[in-house]
């Protein structure tokens, strides 16, 4: 370490002595041609002879063209007054000029607003309120409807069909349906009263959730739903996530492999769907309910039908237990709580009148000990 020190000063000291003797060589020969002869540092040279305060001095020359600070007061001043506060450089300068009036180009308006720390958007603008997330709980049917619109292609160009569908999403069992040929507030209206009415549902006991759609938002169903007793629910803008019953309904619906490319006319559509819901509600078996058909979850036959398909396992054990490596099987457990953004309970208790697995598995046990 010392020697390097050592090294690093006399590099320092014959440094100098190089620039001391091209000082003495400047004033009778060009600089740029002792500095080659010697070997000396161009930049080193004249970092020298230009302090660094008179580096600084030189850079910051004011141009020409620039503006006076005056005259940039006067744009802010004039873009901040109450004629020009909520409009754009663009729209202020042409109003200027229209007026007869130039002060700066719309680009230096905008430079000396960056300046002053008045980049921002100008104008007023709406802001819209949060939509606060939609928290909905059903235990049980006719607690929690979902409701939307689809189009079905029609066979013309631009031409298509409207289906209305109300959906129950505890037992996603279609409640209602309509085709028609346009979306209309009071069509869904009609539906739902005629819906609510066919299930005898009770006021102050239905939730209808829903996108927020014209017809969903439209004043004829709000007063209609105020008349039934009905609550309304709506999903968050551009979040279909909010709507996952009636998305994931109509995705059943056109996934199907009987759905038509397109319909031959509004006839057509509502023939389709006159087949496609009884199908859905009474032989469709869905994997959110157990794989029980929305109708056996809606009018309450899913425990029958439980008990049965834990029967026909219990007896498969019995059977053969060593092909279910003594581990009873069970079927799908039934829906006990479904919500919309809620999150999922930690135990799914079966309702009351069904055997849980537990006991099951012991009374197979006890069979089995019987038996041997």
């Amino acid at each position: 370490m010392h020697a390097a020190g050592v090294a690093h000063g006399r590099g320092q000291a014959h440094r100098e002595r190089i620039l001391s003797a091209v000082a003495e060589l400047v004033p009778q020969i060009a600089t740029r041609r002792v500095l080659r002869a010697l070997g000396a540092s161009h930049a080193t040279w004249y970092r020298r002879r230009a302090p660094r305060a008179a580096r600084l001095r030189s850079r910051t020359v004011v141009p020409p063209l620039a503006l006076s600070a005056a005259e940039r007061e006067a744009i802010v001043s004039m873009l901040n007054s109450d004629r020009f506060a909520d409009v754009t450089p663009y729209t202020a300068f042409a109003r200027l000029l229209d007026e007869g009036t130039y002060l700066a180009s719309v680009r230096t308006f905008y430079r000396v607003l960056a300046a002053s720390g008045q980049s921002h958007e100008r104008r007023n603008q709406l802001i819209h309120p949060a939509h606060a997330k939609p928290e909905l709980l059903a235990t049980g049917p006719n607690q929690v409807w979902s409701w939307d619109i689809t189009r079905l292609r029609g066979s013309l160009k631009w031409q298509f069909f409207y289906l209305y569908v109300l959906i129950d999403i505890f037992s996603r069992y279609v409640v209602g349906w309509l085709v028609a040929g346009a979306e209309n507030a009071g069509l869904a209206a009609a539906l739902i009263e005629e819906t609510c009415d066919k299930h005898g549902v009770a006021r102050d006991s239905l939730i209808l959730h829903s996108d927020r759609g014209s017809p969903m938002r439209a004043k004829t169903t709000a007063e209609l739903l105020v008349d039934l007793g009905v609550a309304a629910s709506f999903s968050r803008p551009r979040v279909s996530n909010d709507n996952p019953f009636s998305e994931a309904h109509f995705k059943t619906l056109k996934y199907r492999p009987q759905f038509p490319a397109c319909f031959a006319g509004l006839a057509h559509a509502r023939a389709h769907s006159r087949e496609f819901f009884p199908w859905y509600n009474h032989e469709h078996r869905h994997s959110g309910i157990g794989f029980m058909t929305p109708a056996a979850v809606h009018f309450g036959t899913a425990p029958a039908l439980w008990q049965q398909r834990a029967a026909v396992l219990q007896a498969a054990y019995l059977a053969h237990p060593e092909r279910f490596k003594g581990k009873l099987p069970v079927p799908p457990k039934l829906p006990t709580v479904v919500g919309i953004n809620m999150p999922k309970p930690q135990s799914l208790e079966p309702p009351h009148d069904l055997i849980s697995a537990t006991e099951l598995l012991t009374n197979l046990q006890t069979q089995v000990s019987q038996s041997h």
